[in-house]
């Protein structure tokens, strides 16, 4: 009996044989694709779904007209056994469908064997160990089978002082004192843009030191194509990358007799197809019409007064009308288009929340929002010096949060919108009647949110599609 050793080299001596013979085919690129696995089904003279349509029908026909037969053989008392030519064709043929029918099942299975046993073939091919000695030649023979069988490299483990992740070969000397520096804690990542003067590169290295502390690449990201100055002191600090988001269109919505297409970045399947249903529907009976009631984005500092007495003076100078006018002049300071609207207090103890009320254009404007409450805060500290802010959002906004407040006073834009759809809309476009739409909103939408305890919004998920 051979050692264990010689029978392993055997097995490696075939398996080199193997990728030997695969290499052709890929480098000629005559013939199919040496990655591409071996499918049961290519042993089919015709494609599978055909092959499966001309079974069906034999089984299904031949086992209709041996019934009809044996049915008449059955009231006129001939014995079954007895068959015809066209009997023996018919028996034939459910037999050789069955066998078909029942084996095709099966191929399934089969595939799940064979492809076991060629990823396991190019796993051990794409081992270190299979090829030749250490040194730049086996380096090169193991990227050669690697290559020419297709395999995915196993992923990378995290980071140890034992075995660090490999330097990129694009990185330039400049660029990886840079990387080493920030990998070492010596460089702050954030202020890679302002020393470097180039936000491309500061991303790069960045995305490059990120890679080498955790051992991971970000792979599938893109990191050029983007602007990356145009988010400097704007929006995304310490940016590595960007996310490509598909866009699609929904419309033609009909609001106010004018015609909107509106773009929606999503990866939601079916989201833009039932939008458009929608404003298709709408737009077949007329359209809708819209009225903004209120306008207006909201900002609640929280301040501390020595008692409680003192902060109902500080509400009543708030809510006096007669300094609401300086107020807003403070405010309005802020920016070209913050307006303030109104002010509305509210008590807790020596704890004071101001409410304010302001417009902000077309933007959502929280940041114009605050820079204006901050300057009203400063303003007031000059009368009520024992004032102790203790937070630029108090949470009386409400920001990001379900709160009653924001329902029945208002925040942002609320709006109301009008549609009549007709029965005969209903039934084309939305497939479905009125009747059934009216108990859908009841048993769902009121009694169903009843039940959770939804606050404010008795919908179908409208929010679904902002």
């Amino acid at each position: 009996m051979p050692p264990p050793l010689a029978s392993t080299d055997v097995h490696r001596r075939s398996l080199k044989r193997l990728a030997s013979a695969a290499a052709p085919s890929v480098k000629g690129g005559a013939g199919r694709s040496a990655d591409a696995l071996v499918q049961a089904s290519d042993v089919l003279p015709l494609p599978i779904r055909h092959t499966n349509l001309l079974f069906s029908v034999v089984f299904i026909a031949s086992l209709v007209f041996l019934m009809r037969r044996w049915h008449e053989k059955v009231r006129s008392s001939v014995p079954l056994h007895f068959l015809g030519l066209s009997e023996i064709l018919a028996v034939v043929g459910v037999i050789a469908s069955l066998v078909y029918l029942i084996s095709f099942f099966g191929i399934a299975f089969v595939q799940s064997i064979v492809s076991c046993h060629d990823a396991e073939d190019e796993f051990l091919l794409s081992a270190p160990g299979l090829g030749p000695g250490p040194g730049p030649a086996a380096a090169s023979s193991a990227s050669t089978s690697t290559t020419s069988l297709g395999t995915v490299p196993i992923c990378p483990l995290p980071y140890t002082d034992n075995a660090a992740p490999q330097k990129n070969p694009e990185v330039t000397a400049e660029d990886e004192e840079i990387i080493s520096s920030v990998v070492a804690g010596k460089t702050p990542s954030y202020v890679l843009e302002a020393r470097l003067g180039d936000c491309r590169k500061a991303a790069g290295i960045r995305r490059e030191a990120l890679r080498r502390i955790t051992g991971r690449a970000l792979e599938g990201l893109p990191l050029d194509g983007f602007d990356y100055a145009s988010i400097v002191g704007q929006c995304c600090e310490l940016p590595v990358g960007y996310v490509q988001l598909p866009v699609g269109v929904a419309g033609p919505l009909v609001l106010d007799g004018r015609e909107h297409y509106v773009p929606m970045a999503t990866t939601e399947g079916c989201l833009v197809a039932s939008t458009s249903r929608g404003c298709k529907a709408i737009a077949q009976y007329g359209g809708a019409t819209s009225v903004v009631l209120r306008d207006g984005m909201t900002r609640a500092p929280v301040v501390r007064l020595p008692s409680a007495r003192r902060a109902a003076e500080l509400r009543a100078f708030l809510e006096e009308p007669n300094n609401f006018e300086i107020i807003a002049l403070v405010f309005n300071r802020s920016s070209r288009f913050a307006r303030l609207h109104a002010i509305q207090c509210a008590l807790a103890g020596r704890n004071l929340y101001m409410r304010f009320n302001c417009s902000t254009g077309d933007a959502m404007g929280m940041n114009m929002v605050s820079k204006g409450v901050e300057n009203v805060l400063c303003y007031l500290q000059n009368d009520f010096q024992d004032m102790d802010v203790i937070s630029i959002s108090g949470n009386f906004c409400s920001d990001k949060k379900p709160a009653a407040v924001n329902w029945i006073e208002g925040r942002g834009k609320s709006v109301v919108c009008e549609a009549i759809i007709n029965e005969e809309v209903v039934k084309r476009v939305l497939k479905t009647s009125i009747p059934a739409l009216v108990e859908l909103n009841m048993i769902k939408n009121l009694a169903g949110s009843a039940v959770a305890g939804s606050l404010g919004g008795f919908n179908a998920h409208a929010s679904n599609i902002v």
